[in-house]
């Protein structure tokens, strides 16, 4: 138990230092590059930090372990944006441009409705996991191209405020080292919370909803309290926005390859997700922000998730 607890202790101080430096390189980049945060976020941010999804849900699925590979990408989609996107706004209140947060907003909402009809037989075949693939290549140029239409229409204000002699290389650079140490803080803090939950004689079931699906989630839930902290609105919607899309057509889409079918019933935990996507969306859009209540709504709505244990 004490390495155990060492292992939670050292992941989160890795996890909250290098969070916040990769939250401060992904800023930089987006003015130097000319680029918009929320398309930082989306790509760079929001599907780096779904590494943890692609490796546990492809790993899963090459092993035949594909209730684990579709456990991961649903529950990592509604802790997504219900107890990443509530904490985030909860430590501050995230506000945009209404018709950009609409727009990614509905491509992230369409990621996941495609996903749950693909999945709602049973299973994925690798012809759907293939066309998820390619689905997600479209919305990644259409990330893009929206970025850019934005930034030529004056809609976003791109400033660099990267500190004299600090070069795009250099950002970059050390945000891949920071997104590097990110992950590891999370395994590390994965590590110790699988040996508390067994020393505390914690159910299977709810080991494998709560640690599994939030633990690969961990990097996403740094980086959006570290963009909150920084005041950096559009990275927190970037952020959720990039993860559930990666999560939901490029993950699924990888597993997908593997091939195989669910032994377990997930209709319930897919309606749960695209219903929490649906309500995360009408928060954020009524407003044009998302205020401390409504955070605390989404956080409950994940708090439901795990307490009616919904398989």
């Amino acid at each position: 138990m004490t390495v155990a607890i060492a292992l939670v202790v050292a992941g989160l101080v890795l996890l909250t230092l290098s969070a916040d430096r990769l939250v401060l390189s992904a800023a930089r980049l987006s003015r130097l590059w000319g680029m918009s945060a929320v398309l930082i976020g989306a790509l760079v941010i929001g599907m780096g930090t779904s590494l943890p999804e692609l490796l546990v849900s492809t790993l899963a699925a090459a092993r035949g372990e594909m209730d684990l590979a579709m456990g991961n990408i649903v529950g990592s989609n509604v802790a997504n944006l219900s107890l990443i996107l509530g904490v985030s706004v909860v430590i501050l209140p995230v506000a945009g441009h209404l018709h950009t947060i609409r727009r990614e907003g509905v491509l992230m909402l369409s990621a996941v409705a495609v996903f749950g009809v693909a999945a709602w037989g049973g299973a994925i075949s690798r012809l759907e996991g293939c066309l998820l693939l390619i689905g997600m290549a479209v919305s990644g140029w259409l990330l893009v191209r929206w970025s850019r239409q934005d930034i030529a229409e004056g809609i976003v204000d791109v400033k660099d405020v990267a500190p004299p002699g600090r070069s795009a290389a250099f950002e970059l650079s050390v945000g891949i080292l920071a997104l590097i140490a990110t992950l590891g803080g999370a395994d590390l803090l994965l590590r110790g919370a699988r040996i508390v939950a067994s020393e505390l004689g914690l159910s299977q079931g709810f080991i494998g909803l709560s640690l599994v699906a939030v633990g690969t989630s961990l990097p996403e839930l740094a980086t959006g309290i570290a963009a909150a902290r920084r005041r950096e609105n559009a990275l927190v919607i970037g952020n959720v926005l990039g993860s559930n899309l990666f999560n939901s057509l490029g993950v699924a889409g990888t597993a997908a390859l593997a091939g195989g079918s669910f032994s377990g019933d997930f209709r319930g935990p897919i309606i749960f997700m695209v219903a929490i996507s649906t309500l995360a969306g009408i928060l954020t859009a009524t407003g044009n922000r998302l205020v401390r209540w409504e955070g605390v709504v989404l956080v409950a709505a994940f708090a439901g998730f795990l307490t009616l244990g919904i398989r």
